[in-house]
């Protein structure tokens, strides 16, 4: 299969304040300036749902425009821009699916926060990095994802810390973390988890790396839609509490249905990453294929719902159950490689 690859140029600095609307456009294109020059997969899947395409590169502006192992380096980012100035040894995560792209890239994270009712290391990682146990154990707790333990960050004197800027203050939050030690901001949420890996692996200096894998990512994830003999709806439905969700298109595992040109049923063809619905809307979760979670894994409450049984995915013996953690929880490239994983072994038997 050929898939055409196109050499982006990283540089030009411009405020890193930009808003949602303009980035639709913005991270669909390539960046442009001086700087070195890294190969990204450009081959962008076609809009479905008003328009959205899951960006594949960073922001115009946005990085550092350095080759890979070069420091001191200035990443420019969602909350400004860092002077780094060696090679990071001590990283701190902060955010969901940032300790998914250090174990990505070979790093194992110094600290973590955790979610709630998360494991501060999820077990697919655990289990995807068995050769990074011994100090996967030693993952100091940095406390919650929106309240941070700051003392315990401090005192591991780090020299690398990565946040995101979604559904925080997180002016704040930079503001503590950056006396701390250099911070990078990423974005945030799963509709945005190509760009924040490649702005992440920047701040480590390993941009090209994190290019390559997602030149391959991409370029499987197209070849699992060309080798389908039809196209099916498939349906991405989660319950965790009492709340159950669908997922839309401009979502972690919308963006990677997407990739892979797999239709949505109509009913989660919207421009939210999730919509919440009740029991009695539960035929909203509908397709030819669905793939649902729950969080701690007990299904009973949404299989054992009244109308579950009606689904004709579900009469028809395709709805699968997930890893939540990997499906929903948390949005970096192991679990987008799982997440097409599943699709390829599902999709492919009929």
């Amino acid at each position: 299969m050929f898939v055409r690859h196109t050499t982006i140029r990283r540089g030009t600095v411009r405020s890193a304040s930009i808003g949602i609307a303009a980035l639709a456009f913005a991270l669909a294109a390539c960046s442009s300036g001086q700087g070195s020059t890294s190969t990204v997969d450009t081959v962008t899947p076609p809009p479905v749902s008003g328009g959205f395409v899951a960006p594949r590169t960073v922001p115009e502006g946005m990085g550092s425009g350095q080759s890979d192992g070069e420091f001191p380096r200035t990443v420019v980012h969602f909350a400004g821009e860092t002077v780094i100035g060696a090679q990071p040894e001590r990283v701190v995560v902060i955010s969901t699916g940032q300790a998914d792209a250090l174990l990505s890239l070979g790093v194992v994270p110094a600290a973590s926060t955790r979610g709630d009712g998360a494991d501060l290391i999820p077990r697919y990682l655990i289990d995807a990095y068995p050769q990074y146990a011994t100090e996967l154990a030693a993952v100091v707790d940095a406390g919650g994802r929106f309240e941070p333990n700051f003392e315990a960050i401090a005192n591991l004197q780090p020299d690398l810390i990565l946040m995101n800027t979604a559904g925080k203050d997180a002016d704040a939050m930079y503001s503590r973390l950056s006396a701390i030690a250099p911070t990078v901001a990423t974005q945030g949420t799963g509709m945005y988890w190509k760009q924040d890996f490649l702005l992440a692996a920047d701040a480590l200096g390993r941009f090209d790396q994190a290019s390559a894998m997602l030149d391959e990512f991409n370029s499987d994830a197209t070849e699992l839609g060309e080798t389908l003999e039809s196209v099916p709806t498939v349906s991405f439905t989660r319950m965790n509490g009492d709340r159950m969700r669908v997922f839309g298109v401009p979502s972690f595992t919308g963006s990677i249905a997407q990739d892979a040109g797999l239709a949505r049923p109509e009913s989660q063809e919207f421009d939210e990453t999730s919509r919440d619905i009740s029991a009695e809307e539960l035929t909203l979760a509908d397709a030819d294929r669905i793939f649902y979670g729950v969080q701690g894994g007990d299904a009973s409450a949404l299989t054992g719902a009244p109308l579950w049984s009606g689904l004709q995915a579900v009469q028809a013996g395709r709805a699968v159950q997930v890893d939540d953690d990997v499906f929903y929880l948390n949005t970096g490239p192991t679990a987008a490689r799982q997440v097409l994983d599943v699709l390829e072994d599902t999709l492919q038997q009929g």
